[in-house]
C-alpha cells in the first residue's frame, strides 16, 4: 500500500484482525499496536520524503513459542533505526534531544527487532512472544 499516514487505520485493522485469530491478550495487542503505528508512521513520514512510495506489511503467526512476526518493507532511503542511540530517558522531556523515543519504545516492548537492507529495500521485522 501507499506509505501515507492516511493508510494507518487500514494497517492497524489488518494487524488487529490477525491478532484476533490468536485471542491475543489486550496488553500484548496494545504493545504491538504501538509498535506498528510508530514504524508505519515513520516510514510514511521519512522513507520517501518528499515523495511518496509504497510499504508492504506482512504478519506471520509462529508457534513454539506463540509469537507474532510483523515485517515492514519499503524501497525508500536506506535507514537503520536500530543504529541510532537510545534516548537518555533519565533526562526530563525538556532536556532530552528530540526524536528516537518511538523506536526506543518499540525496542522495549518487542521481544526482537531487526533491520536489513536487501535488494534496494529496507526490511524491519518485529517479533512479540506471548
Amino acid at each position: 500500500m501507499e506509505a501515507d499516514v492516511k493508510n494507518l487505520e487500514q494497517v492497524m485493522t489488518f494487524v488487529d484482525e490477525q491478532l484476533g485469530t490468536l485471542k491475543c491478550p489486550a496488553k500484548v495487542q496494545s504493545q504491538i499496536d504501538l509498535a506498528v503505528e510508530e514504524l508505519f508512521v515513520n516510514i510514511a513520514h521519512y522513507a520517501y520524503n518528499p515523495e511518496t512510495g509504497t510499504v508492504e506489511v506482512k504478519v506471520e503467526i509462529k508457534e513454539n513459542p506463540v509469537s507474532v512476526v510483523i515485517t515492514f518493507k519499503d524501497s525508500g532511503m536506506p535507514y537503520d533505526p536500530l543504529r541510532k542511540p537510545d534516548p537518555d530517558v533519565t533526562l526530563s522531556a525538556e532536556k532530552r534531544e528530540i526524536g528516537g523515543l518511538g523506536i526506543y519504545l518499540v525496542k522495549k516492548n518487542m521481544d526482537n527487532i531487526s533491520y536489513e537492507y536487501e535488494d534496494g529495500k529496507n526490511i524491519l521485522t518485529i517479533r512479540k512472544d506471548f
